[in-house]
């Protein structure tokens, strides 16, 4: 087996700019609740979003080899996703891989693990979203998988699905549902939008998604 496939087909262009205006609990929810990844991974800072094509690196914990080839594997836009096992006691991914991603176009980092360098990279504006933070270093002697699917919080992730990051979290959506989740998606802000007009004008969340029947049914009693 090869531990590098280069060539993978990739969410289109167009698809990555319309995801750019979702957020990610949205797209989440106009899967059918499928796609998120674990609540420990987060941005380094909060403002930071993150979307495009995924490289899917598989790492050994505590050695960060097989990252910087995956930056160089990588296309302009990518978002390289990696499989840390989510260990705590290192930092595969700090300043200057971030320096390298960004000379190189790439969109950002999604880690099932730990990083460093956290100030730097913010200030660079490179979008890191990560389980935390830890300062200590990495052996660089392993070799991993770069672009074989991965299984990341019972998340099946393939190479060029999209992955969608903000403050709430990262969800990836398959390439060949991309499409339709994105209709999905408008759909849904058009419904809730619908909906906070109707809040504001004096209707109640009981009343709008029926909350109070089921309230009243669940034997709810008042004085």
């Amino acid at each position: 087996m090869a531990h590098v496939i280069s060539n993978i087909s990739r969410v289109s262009p167009e698809t990555v700019l319309n995801y750019r205006g979702l957020s990610a609990a949205t797209v989440h929810e106009a899967s059918g609740g499928k796609g998120a990844l674990s609540s420990r991974i987060k941005p380094i800072y909060p403002a930071m979003r993150v979307c495009g094509p995924a490289v899917t690196v598989k790492v050994r914990p505590g050695d960060n080899l097989i990252l910087h080839k995956a930056i160089y594997v990588a296309q302009a836009g990518d978002v390289i996703v990696a499989d840390a096992d989510g260990f705590p006691e290192a930092g595969p991914w700090g300043e200057i891989m971030a320096v390298a991603a960004l000379a190189r176009g790439l969109a950002g980092l999604v880690i099932n693990g730990c990083v460093r360098d956290a100030e730097a990279m913010n200030e660079r504006g490179f979008p890191v979203f990560a389980c935390g933070l830890c300062i200590k270093g990495t052996e660089k002697t392993s070799l991993g998988l770069i672009n074989h699917p991965l299984n990341l919080d019972n998340v099946t992730i393939n190479p060029g699905d999209l992955v969608l990051g903000d403050r709430d979290g990262v969800v990836i959506v398959s390439r060949e549902e991309a499409a339709e989740v994105y209709r999905k998606s408008l759909a849904r802000e058009e419904k809730e939008e619908t909906i906070k007009v109707r809040l504001k004008n004096g209707e109640t969340t009981l009343d709008i998604y029926g909350f109070g029947a089921i309230i009243t049914a669940r034997g709810l009693t008042e004085e």
